[in-house]
C-alpha cells in the first residue's frame, strides 16, 4: 500500500526525530516493567513485542520484567482461593504461591518470550530461580508504629547476578524474567514485579526504568499527570498523600532506582500502542518521568 505524500512526510518526521534518541541510547541499558492491561490486549502484546525487538535492532539493550496480576487473579479465582492485597501486594500464603510460580514462572513467561520470536526477535525466559539470578527475603511492611503487617511469602530483593544478564545484554537474546526468587530459608517468594524492575535497573547502571501501569501516569488531585518531577518532590507527593494505594510501590522503587543512580525512570501508560516507544525516541515523551534535577 503506497502513502500519500502527508503520511511519507510524517514517517519521515517521525524517523529524524527519532535518529538523535537511536544515538544517544546504543548500547545503554533500558529495564520495563511490563504489565498491565499491556498483557491481556493481544493486540497491545503484540504491539509491545515488536517494539522491544525493534529497540534490540537499533543497539539497546532491554530487559523485561513481567507482571501477571490479571492471570493470577482469574487462576485463584477459578480454584475459589480469595485475593487479598495490602499497599499494592498481593497476600500469598502457600497455595496463592502454587499459583503465583506456575502462571508467572512458566504460562505468562513463554507466552512473552513466545511472542518476541514471533516478532522478529530472540528471548530467554528466566524465574528469579534459575540460576539464583535474584534472591530474596521476606518483605515486612511498616504498620504506622504497630508490628509489622505479615503478608505471607511476599519478598524482597536482596541480591542480583548480574552474570547471566550482561552476557544476553552482549548479544542479540532479550532476558525476560518472572519476579519469584527464592531465599536463603529455602523458600520461594512472589515479589512485586515494579520493585524487581527497580533493583535491576540499579545493579545494572540502566539507562532508563521503565515501569507501564493502567493509567497515563502519576496523577496530580485534579488529574492531570505531572512529569519532570526529582525525586525530593516525590518524596514530598508521598508524605502529602498525593500518592497513595497501588501506586506507592510503584513510585518507591522509581525514585529508589534514580537515587542509586539510574538516570530516569517513567510510569507511562501501557493502554496506548508503542507506549515505550514513544517515551525513548520522541520529544514529547509520555507519561511521567522521575529524576535527579540539577
Amino acid at each position: 500500500m503506497s502513502l500519500s505524500r502527508d503520511e511519507a512526510t510524517n514517517v519521515a518526521r517521525v524517523l529524524t526525530e527519532s535518529l538523535p534518541y537511536i544515538q544517544r541510547f546504543t548500547s545503554r541499558t533500558i529495564v520495563i516493567k511490563f504489565g498491565g492491561n499491556a498483557m491481556v490486549d493481544p493486540q497491545l502484546f503484540e504491539t509491545f513485542a515488536r517494539d522491544v525487538v525493534l529497540m534490540k535492532l537499533v543497539g539497546m539493550n532491554p530487559v523485561i520484567v513481567h507482571g501477571g496480576g490479571p492471570q493470577i487473579g482469574e487462576l485463584l479465582g477459578r480454584l475459589k482461593i480469595k485475593s487479598e492485597f495490602v499497599d499494592g501486594m498481593r497476600v500469598t500464603d502457600a497455595p496463592t504461591m502454587d499459583v503465583v510460580e506456575m502462571v508467572l514462572g512458566a504460562s505468562v513467561n513463554k507466552e512473552i518470550v513466545d511472542c518476541i520470536h514471533r516478532n522478529g526477535g530472540r528471548a530467554v525466559g528466566l524465574t528469579g530461580k534459575d540460576g539464583e539470578l535474584l534472591k530474596a527475603r521476606k518483605l515486612q511492611l511498616d504498620s504506622a508504629g504497630e508490628a509489622p503487617q505479615d503478608i505471607g511469602l511476599v519478598g524482597e530483593v536482596t541480591s542480583v547476578d548480574t552474570q547471566v544478564l550482561k552476557m544476553l545484554g552482549d548479544s542479540d537474546f532479550i532476558p525476560v524474567i518472572a519476579p519469584i526468587a527464592g531465599g536463603a530459608d529455602g523458600k520461594t517468594y512472589n515479589i512485586n514485579a515494579d520493585l524487581v524492575a527497580g533493583k535491576i535497573a540499579e545493579v545494572l547502571h540502566a539507562e532508563k526504568l521503565m515501569l507501564l501501569t493502567n493509567v497515563a501516569g502519576l496523577l496530580d488531585q485534579g488529574g492531570d499527570v505531572l512529569t519532570g518531577l526529582s525525586t525530593k518532590e516525590v518524596d514530598r507527593l508521598i508524605a502529602d498523600g498525593v500518592i497513595r494505594g497501588g501506586m506507592l510501590p510503584k513510585i518507591r522503587c522509581a525514585v529508589d532506582a534514580v537515587k542509586q543512580g539510574v538516570m530516569s525512570a517513567h510510569i507511562i501508560d501501557g493502554r496506548v500502542p508503542h507506549a515505550a516507544l514513544l517515551e525513548i525516541f520522541t520529544d514529547e515523551g509520555i507519561g511521567t518521568l522521575i529524576c535527579n534535577k540539577r
